[in-house]
């Protein structure tokens, strides 16, 4: 690879996150110019973006060197050169929208720094070949999700929402650190392509830790909750974030890992279900929600459930192009209602109602991004989502797709019936803040460019258009939607669009159920599983640790009572041994006057006689001395004549 080719990439990564972080450095001083920096950085991010769809280049750096493709290795190919183009030009869009909706006081410094870091790592997680890549990618990501999502942590609960959406994706993020030890250890490489060839048990490991993460990421079930406390964030970060981005990134790697999951067909079985069932639960939750905000949150993990369930199917050109326009026109529709946000107030419902003829403009665009979402033909959504249900085998899980695209006419109905209907009295109004009364020319602008082109990819029902996004993607052999599903479809989208708009007060009776609530999913993965080790906890303590210390108890009170009696014995034993030693020492006592006083003084009485007896020569006569002497001399003599 030129090095001028594999700079565009590093190019692509590097520009971003060095512009992130100087602004991040230069705090409040920046704030000024931080709005002009994002802006050029993400201009000069798209054209890259662009450029390196175009010439597919790659860069790799040294990382693990004692693994074989242990590299920081980029690459682009068709999947991530249509991802990136699509990060390039949803992130311009959003900086432009942050521009002006940002409040004048506000560290726009800090706000577009974490921004352009996430567009940095983003673009790391599409391009990455290598398993370290990916990981460093998706973990800046959430990172930067956490920051931006607490952007305004002065509120109450901003905070606290970052953390709910942080603590959520990175347990689930512990899976894709599973699977990348199951691929090394399954395969001796930490290389994505090694996942297909992988044939041992590993595969399967490997194959559920991609989906717990992807899950995670992505908002499936059962981790949807975190991205209905996620709505505390700026509206930008929902524009970015939440439905083109991050949100999107599980969906992409399950498009990523396809090859895998062909060979597991657990796996494959299981994305396939999981993601319908989350595009038709969430899709009822959607249903159920008064704030637009959260009504859109929710139908984000449903319309992604459809990437999901294409992965699962085998339908990489309908996942892509689903993953494509879902990005375009939730991002226009979160620009459309934060701008609002910002002019009344409010996202409620009540307070939002009638908002597009407020602002007819921006009404115009919000129209236009519910029928699409609606999947109303010929529009993006509904040209794509076809695409997604052709390669769907099995009745009953087409049955619950079918429903789940029911559902999602349904929930764009009732926004768009809440937009355009008459609007509230100005008394009955309830704002979270006070509101400009003003939508910006330039979010209206963001926002009808973001949903057209997301409708303009309605293209994708031309069959030459089709089977030229399926060339890009190397699957030339995936179904194709025949014309009966497709009328069926859009006729079932138009259907259910017109029933709601008719009889909108129809649908508020949701409101009161536990779907608008978000079908207690937040509780689930946060209340419940701390009730449940709760309960845990107290029937451990109950009947285990208190019966184990009251058995403990019992023993003690056995083995001190046994202590007790040989103590006892001891005691006597001491009394017997000292009674004894005490006997002996009497018994000592006698002998030593009666025996030894006696024998001593024998020895002293025979030393005494002997004295006696040796005094008696000394006389002190001469004479008498050598008569003795010549006594001992004789018998000396006498003894030497014997012994001879």
């Amino acid at each position: 690879m030129p090095a001028a080719e594999s700079s565009v990439l590093a190019m692509l990564v590097l520009l971003p996150a060095a512009a992130g972080t100087a602004l991040l450095v230069a705090g409040r001083h920046a704030d000024r110019a931080a709005g002009s920096v994002a802006a050029a950085a993400t201009i000069t991010v798209t054209g890259l973006a662009v450029v390196a769809a175009d010439i597919r280049p790659a860069v790799s750096a040294p990382f693990v060197r004692t693994v074989d493709s242990g590299a920081f290795a980029l690459a682009v190919d068709g999947l991530s050169a249509a991802m990136l183009v699509m990060l390039g030009l949803t992130s311009l869009a959003v900086v432009a929208f942050g521009t002006v909706d940002l409040p004048a006081d506000a560290a726009r410094a800090r706000f577009f720094g974490f921004l352009l870091l996430f567009v940095a790592a983003m673009s790391v997680t599409v391009t990455a070949t290598t398993l370290p890549a990916l990981l460093l990618g998706w973990e800046v990501m959430g990172a930067m999700s956490y920051a931006l999502i607490g952007f305004h942590w002065r509120t109450p609960g901003t905070v606290r929402a970052g953390t709910t959406a942080f603590v959520t994706t990175r347990s689930a993020d512990t899976g894709l650190y599973i699977a990348a030890g199951a691929v090394l250890a399954g395969s001796g490489t930490l290389g994505l392509d090694a996942l297909s060839g992988m044939d041992n048990g590993w595969r399967h490991v490997a194959a559920a830790g991609i989906l717990v993460a992807a899950f995670g990421k992505s908002a499936q079930l059962p981790f949807s909750g975190w991205l209905s406390a996620a709505m505390q964030g700026p509206s930008p970060v929902s524009a970015l974030l939440h439905s083109a981005t991050m949100v999107a990134a599980g969906g992409y790697l399950l498009l990523r890992a396809l090859p895998l999951l062909e060979i597991t067909a657990w796996a494959a079985t299981t994305t396939a279900w999981v993601g319908a069932v989350t595009a038709l639960v969430l899709g009822a939750v959607a249903c159920a929600q008064s704030d637009l905000k959260q009504a859109l949150a929710a139908s984000t993990a449903a319309q992604i459930g459809f990437v999901v369930l294409a992965a699962g199917a085998g339908a990489s050109a309908g996942g892509l192009g689903h993953l494509l326009a879902h990005a375009g026109v939730k991002a226009g529709l979160f620009v459309a209602v934060g701008a609002w946000l910002t002019a009344l107030g409010t996202s409620g419902s009540a307070g939002q109602r009638g908002a597009g003829r407020r602002y007819p403009a921006m009404g115009t665009a919000a129209a236009l991004g519910c029928a699409v979402l609606a999947g109303v033909p010929p529009l993006g959504l509904w040209a794509t989502k076809d695409e997604v249900l052709a390669g769907v085998d099995g009745a009953a899980l087409h049955i619950t797709a079918l429903a789940a695209g029911v559902l999602a006419a349904v929930y764009a109905g009732r926004i768009l019936a809440t937009v355009l209907g008459p609007p509230s009295p100005a008394g009955a109004l309830h704002t979270e803040e006070p509101g400009t009364l003003r939508v910006p020319g330039g979010a209206v602008a963001v926002a009808t460019g973001l949903i057209v082109g997301a409708g303009g990819l309605g293209v994708v029902a031309v069959p030459a258009v089709a089977d030229a996004v399926k060339d890009l993607l190397d699957a030339p052999g995936e179904p194709a939607p025949s014309a009966s599903m497709m009328v069926l479809s859009g006729a079932l989208a138009v259907g259910a669009l017109t029933a709601t708009l008719a009889r909108p007060r129809r649908i508020t009776e949701l409101d009161r159920t536990v779907l608008a609530r978000w079908a207690a999913l937040p509780r689930l993965l946060s209340a419940r599983p701390v009730a449940a080790v709760a309960r845990f906890a107290a029937a451990v303590d109950d009947h285990g640790i208190d019966r184990a210390a009251r058995r403990v108890g019992a023993g003690v009170r056995r083995l001190a009572g046994r202590i007790g009696a040989a103590d006892g014995a001891a005691d006597r034993l001491v009394h017997d041994v000292a009674g004894s030693v005490q006997l002996a020492a009497t018994t000592a006592a006698t002998g030593d006057v009666t025996r030894v006083d006696r024998v001593v003084r024998g020895v002293a009485s025979t030393l005494r006689a002997i004295g006696e007896s040796a005094r008696r020569p000394q006389s002190g006569l001469l004479h008498q001395y050598y008569a003795t002497a010549a006594a001992g001399l004789g018998a000396l003599f006498l003894l030497l004549l014997v012994v001879r």
